[in-house]
């Protein structure tokens, strides 16, 4: 087993008194993310991208980590941004927009607004291989052999010049940067047990909601988004990219994204305000 320490990437942008968590996606980086994060911060954001537990590591050390500990951090996480903040958003990519939902569920006077970014609850996209369904209902205990299961072209990005820096990267071992090229079988069985945690919670979630998804995901099909707008109790609004794949944070409309982003943020912060009687001050910061 690998001793080797895990490096936190975490990124922490100090701002007004309006969080935002994000949370990146399985097997992934808060690279992932930090395109929004930035966006958000020069918005006047007090923006925390986590690292979720076991990721940015080796392949073993991934391959080790579950849903659980993945939670603890996004748990940590928003606890630090309550101690800094009056209104906090979650918001996560893919297996991090799940993260955000269960957190949404398990505080729900604590979570203001959730931002979901192609969520994902089961990975039925273009791109995935025939055995994908079947692997659905799988879970931890049920397999004891351990493999990996190799990712496809286009690896989530339809944008073919971040797609060949992503492609670069992992090719050059900066995998705890970018990623590895496949998943961990048991990462993936983990992600079963989380989805289908947050699919029983949906129709108990009441946070108002802006999800953001590609209407050809390779990885997970628009029918995805479409279930959780049908079946959460709160108001759900959903924003259809025409020009992106499942990496929206990343990919061709990912300025859209982030305009659609602060939009709702904003809308967010003003509803508290409203409710509490209290102005909006929120410092500006200017462009890195």
């Amino acid at each position: 087993m690998s001793t080797e320490a895990i490096i936190d990437r975490s990124t922490f942008h100090k701002g007004g008194r309006t969080g935002i968590l994000l949370i990146h996606g399985l097997g992934g980086t808060p690279v992932e993310v930090r395109v929004i994060a930035q966006g958000l911060a020069r918005a006047g954001f007090t923006v925390y991208c986590c690292q979720l537990a076991g990721h940015c590591g080796t392949a073993e050390q991934l391959q080790k980590s579950n849903g659980q500990q993945w939670y603890a951090s996004v748990e940590a996480a928003h606890a630090r941004l309550k101690q800094e903040c009056d209104v906090v958003l979650a918001g996560g990519l893919s297996t991090g927009a799940l993260l955000a939902m269960h957190l949404a569920h398990n505080h729900p006077k604590d979570v203001n607004g959730l931002l979901l970014f192609s969520p994902s609850i089961i990975l039925n996209g273009w791109a995935m291989p025939w055995y994908m369904p079947y692997l659905h209902y799988l879970r931890p205990w049920m397999v004891t052999i351990e493999m990996n299961l190799t990712e496809r072209e286009p690896y989530g990005l339809k944008d073919e010049r971040i797609r060949s820096m992503v492609v670069n990267g992992m090719k050059s071992g900066d995998s705890k940067e970018t990623g590895f090229f496949f998943t961990p079988l048991r990462t993936m069985l983990h992600f079963n047990s989380l989805a289908a945690i947050v699919r029983r919670e949906l129709n108990e979630i009441e946070t108002p909601t802006l999800i953001v998804h590609p209407r050809e995901d390779d990885v997970a099909s628009l029918s995805n988004a479409l279930e959780i707008q049908r079946k959460m109790s709160g108001l759900v609004e959903l924003v259809v990219l025409e020009d992106s794949y499942h990496m929206v944070t990343l990919d061709k409309q990912r300025n859209l994204v982030l305009d659609r982003t602060i939009g709702f943020a904003q809308s967010i912060e003003r509803r508290h305000a409203a409710s509490n009687e209290v102005p909006v001050r929120r410092s500006r910061r200017s462009a890195s």
